[in-house]
């Protein structure tokens, strides 16, 4: 065998004196190139608001639909509320106790529900 580096064969591939139909191509983003992306990405990504932001600047709800959700939630909390004040006293609880923590978890809840932008 000759030392002609046109004839010696490449690791993991064809000698270099075989038909082109042998020959493995390159695998994506080895040319130089960078590596093709997955078909559709780009109709995949959110779309953006006028500012930039992920949040489009109008409002996604019609004013009383985010209305009756506000409601809807605020009666949520009013209940999570009554259940953890009717726990805690038949845990024989001491009353501030029970007016304190339900007064803290609906104000929280409230404050979150209120401060939110999706309802």
């Amino acid at each position: 065998m000759s030392d002609d580096p046109s004839t010696r064969a490449r690791p993991g591939g064809p000698p270099s004196d075989a038909p082109p139909s042998m020959a493995q191509p390159a695998p994506p983003g080895v040319d130089g190139g960078p590596p093709p992306g997955r078909p559709g990405d780009e109709a995949t990504s959110p779309p953006l608001g006028r500012d930039g932001g992920f949040l489009p600047p109008e409002p996604a709800r019609r004013a009383p639909e985010s209305a009756l959700v506000r409601v809807v939630a605020t009666a949520g909390i009013v209940g999570i509320a009554t259940a953890l004040g009717a726990i805690l006293v038949a845990a024989d609880a001491a009353g501030w106790i029970v007016g304190l923590a339900v007064s803290l978890v609906s104000v929280v809840l409230a404050a979150l529900l209120w401060r939110s932008r999706t309802l």
